[in-house]
């Protein structure tokens, strides 16, 4: 097992680029089927889907748009409880098939304050598309219709998601060491 640090934290390795690039790619075949015959705009949620986004894309056979927003609620290993918009939805939605791709969903804070800004704008269709998703931590509950994993609610580092800013490039994803 190994292990790394990230600023002042030691974390575990928890999934293999291999593990991910796996579920990513059945997730992907899930997608091409569900909308075979149709054109979905993608929007992925920055900063930490940016590489989940990607390599999404890059298995998908489909005729697809994305776009990208930028939503935070996290400070340090915690979520602050508030959602800030840094960069908002600038494409019409109206009769689209919408699908969310997020890096992880915890509490679920984040999506259920912008859900409704997502449907005010009358989509056909809207789904939630996920990497990662803790059960446990869940407080605000979503609809996850596609889920790469389910995991423990322990803090997680790297494939697009970070520790105040670091960790974002690391291929695998760690899990916070308990040492």
């Amino acid at each position: 097992m190994s292990l790394i640090q990230v600023r002042d934290k030691k974390f575990t390795s928890y999934l293999t680029a291999q593990d991910i690039q796996q579920h990513i790619a059945t997730l992907a075949d899930q997608l091409n089927t569900d909308y075979a015959g149709k054109r979905p705009l993608f929007i992925a949620v920055l900063n930490g889907s940016f590489m989940f986004a990607s390599d999404l894309f890059k298995y998908l056979t489909i005729d697809a748009e994305i776009c990208f927003i930028k939503l935070a609620s996290y400070k340090g290993t915690k979520s602050t409880g508030h959602v800030i918009t840094a960069i908002g939805l600038d494409t019409d939605i109206t009769g689209r098939d919408i699908i969310i791709l997020e890096d992880i969903i915890d509490t679920g804070k984040t999506l259920n304050q912008f859900l409704p800004q997502i449907t005010n704008q009358q989509p056909a269709s809207l789904k939630i598309a996920v990497l990662l998703h803790k059960p446990e931590a869940t407080v605000f509950p979503v609809q996850i219709d596609y889920c790469c994993f389910s995991i423990p609610d322990k803090f997680v580092v790297g494939y697009g998601l970070d520790y105040d800013g670091l960790g974002r490039n690391l291929p695998e994803i760690y899990q916070l060491s308990q040492d």
